[in-house]
């Protein structure tokens, strides 16, 4: 039985690690046990099976979240916001449609933690040093000291600068950033079908001429200088650095290129090091 093998949730994890390791042992179910109870919280309400599926997808919400770590939010709520959208992809999931939970759930746990990201993204922006996150969490505060005072003069930024610590430039600029009005990227839900949002109009610099050219450039120039490295390496170091380096597949170990060349493991070892050695002066050159 599927509830036999899914555990129940640990009272206390500590910390991230913690939850992340207990995640990682919630097993994964088959498709038999993933229908059964999705038929049973379906058709019965049956709470308990909507908690083994949860529980059995955690590691996918994990996995999802690492992906969003680049906007500098915690892991940890990227991890909550996506187990909201877990949590909303079991209750409307309809186990006749014919396609697994995972398949559903990943639109749906992606699209809480966009939400997330969008509520936070300008706190995000604002404040990334630590004399920023000091000004934005005393500015306003300290602004309002000034009675009738929109901006700040240079006499007053100077002042606020000397008390915080700071320089007077930061002041300046997380004045201008936390006047400044909010701008919508998206379309909003009210929108008419012709209105477009100013994310219809920005562009991906990855596709630009200029940057497709340049690429390809780069791209030439490091084939020909890994080329030419390797060609002043004799017959048998090349082999080593390929085999450890260069192969697609699995690199090949100190040990088989040992017994390949009838010498010792360390051997090989001293031979690749000299051989990368000599590479990167080519490289450099």
């Amino acid at each position: 039985m599927t509830q036999a093998l899914i555990p129940a949730v640990p009272l206390s994890l500590g910390n991230l690690d913690a939850y992340i390791q207990a995640a990682q042992r919630f097993p994964m179910l088959s498709e038999a046990e993933e229908l059964r109870l999705a038929r049973r919280f379906h058709d019965e309400g049956d709470v308990d099976a909507a908690r083994q599926l949860v529980l059995s997808h955690l590691r996918l919400v994990i996995s999802i979240a690492r992906g969003y770590l680049g906007y500098g939010l915690p892991h940890a709520d990227l991890i909550q916001e996506g187990n909201i959208g877990l949590m909303k992809a079991v209750k409307r999931f309809d186990p006749e449609r014919g396609v697994r939970l995972v398949s559903f759930a990943i639109h749906w746990i992606k699209a809480e933690i966009h939400e997330f990201i969008v509520r936070n993204w300008r706190l995000v922006k604002v404040a990334t040093t630590k004399a920023q996150r000091k000004l934005f969490f005393n500015l306003k505060s300290m602004k309002s000291g000034y009675e009738g005072v929109e901006t700040l003069s240079q006499g007053q930024a100077l002042e606020v600068a000397h008390r915080l610590g700071v320089k007077p430039d930061d002041v300046v600029e997380m004045e201008t950033r936390l006047s400044g009005r909010e701008l919508a990227l998206e379309r909003q839900a009210d929108d008419a079908d012709d209105v477009f949002a100013p994310i219809d109009y920005l562009a991906d610099s990855r596709y630009e001429p200029t940057q497709i050219i340049e690429g390809k450039v780069r791209a030439r120039l490091q084939d020909e200088g890994l080329k030419s490295a390797l060609e002043s390496l004799d017959a048998r170091s090349r082999r080593i650095i390929e085999a450890r380096w260069l192969n697609e597949g699995e690199a090949a170990t100190l040990h088989e290129l040992a017994a390949e060349f009838g010498v010792s493991a360390e051997r090989i070892r001293q031979i690749e090091a000299k051989a990368l050695q000599k590479m990167k002066a080519v490289l450099v050159v």
